[in-house]
């Protein structure tokens, strides 16, 4: 218990890192006020990471109230203010931006700040629909040498949890994934922007896109179709095209089905985000048993909490084993094994990502934005998010909102 309030507390009371000279000084676009469970506030997703971080500085906010920006930039220590986003983009001591404006806003900025020569940490999701997406990450600057830098902030993905769970998965033999996540309906409202069809509102962007991102890791793989989308809308009149909660199936290459399913209204009790992975029956040669009989497995693989691991998670794999006849395959013995696992570092994790730096009270958040800083500066990223990956989360967002019937969401008229 100890352990755990300890790393709960340094994460978010993180140490001040001396900063170093060259560090990158990051702008922030918008200051307005975010539920922390909700959608990730500014203080954790950069200011709260930067921290302990000696080559990040957060230099500057934006807002289009100064009051609110000033306000902002007072709690938070940072030392400018700007009128306008423009101002932060052609201030040419900030080397990166980062956007977590509503959803509408994001391809705009984006492609602002990119064409600005200035690296884009881009909270999820990316933009608003594939068609934006299509072309704010095939922007002829981005293929420049030493062109900007453009993540897709999905910071869950960069946790050694998630990636201590796909090592005892193999894609190609899973036979069926669900996923689910959910927020208390007391931290949402109807009048919220992420009920705000105009702002590119709705659960599966707002929280339900952590799921869809989760399968297309489990699978590694793009789904080939939606199979079904149930959602569910307020049905005022007003909100109509704007999901709080959703039941997606999703058939992918290998024959596998992925269930997400998520909810912004949900009970007041919280449950964690979980992914549970069962795979395909397999045959485990084992020279001991007689010709006539023969041992199957079936491997199932949980990750409890894959949204805020440094909170608490557990993954758990559970191997199912059945001796049984050939012929009519009957069962003559059955056994399961369950192991737990847990991974706050790297170190924990082990296997490719052993050496690589992490703490256990880094928050998924900063170890986002390690590789972020990594990829800036020319160093070895061992994880990353590409383009062609963000592009491909937009399609299968759009797959389901075409098959629940609701329809995409509306395409930015900027250019």
């Amino acid at each position: 218990m100890a352990s755990l309030v300890n790393r709960i507390y340094t994460a978010f009371n993180p140490p001040v890192a001396e900063k170093k000279s060259d560090a990158i000084r990051f702008g922030i676009l918008g200051a307005a006020k975010i539920a922390v469970l909700l959608t990730p506030s500014r203080p954790m997703a950069l200011i709260r990471p930067a921290k302990s971080h000696a080559e990040v500085i957060v230099q500057a906010v934006a807002a289009r109230d100064r009051v609110k920006a000033e306000e902002f930039a007072k709690t938070h220590g940072i030392p400018d203010v700007r009128d306008s986003y423009e101002e932060i983009l052609d201030d040419p001591k900030i080397d990166a931006i980062f956007i977590p404006l509503p959803n509408s806003l994001h391809f705009e900025w984006a492609v602002r700040a990119i064409r600005a020569g200035k690296h884009v940490l881009l909270e999820k999701p990316s933009v608003s629909n594939s068609t934006e997406a299509n072309t704010l990450f095939n922007l002829p600057e981005l293929r420049q040498p030493n062109g900007p830098v453009l993540l897709e902030a999905f910071h869950n993905r960069f946790h050694p949890a998630v990636h201590l769970f796909r090592s005892f998965i193999n894609p190609a033999d899973v036979a069926h994934v669900h996923s689910d996540s959910m927020i208390p309906w007391v931290l949402t409202a109807k009048d919220n922007i992420e009920f705000n069809y105009g702002l590119s509102g709705g659960s599966m962007m707002m929280l339900g896109t952590y799921n869809f991102a989760m399968l297309r890791m489990i699978f590694n793989d793009e789904p080939e179709a939606c199979l079904s989308c149930d959602t569910s809308i307020f049905g005022d009149g007003v909100h109509d095209k704007c999901d709080y909660a959703f039941k997606a199936h999703f058939r992918f290459p290998n024959g596998g089905i992925g269930e997400a399913e998520n909810t912004m209204r949900g009970s007041i009790l919280w449950k964690p985000s979980e992914a549970r992975v069962t795979h395909k029956e397999i045959i485990v040669p084992d020279k001991a048993l007689p010709s006539t009989q023969e041992k199957v497995l079936v491997r199932r693989v949980t990750l409890h909490g894959f949204l805020h691991a440094v909170v608490w998670h557990r993954i758990e794999v559970k191997d199912s084993y059945v001796i049984r006849n050939k012929t009519d395959g009957r069962p003559v013995q059955k056994w399961a094994e369950l192991k737990t696992h847990k991974a706050y570092t790297y170190k924990d994790a082990a296997g490719e990502f052993a050496d690589l730096p992490g703490e256990d009270w880094w928050m998924s958040y900063r170890y986002q934005l390690e590789e972020f800083v990594n990829r800036v500066k020319g160093r070895q990223t061992q994880f990353w998010i590409s383009g062609e990956d963000s592009i491909n989360q937009m399609r299968m967002v759009d797959m389901a909102y075409e098959r629940s019937g609701l329809g995409l969401r509306p395409t930015s008229s900027f250019r």
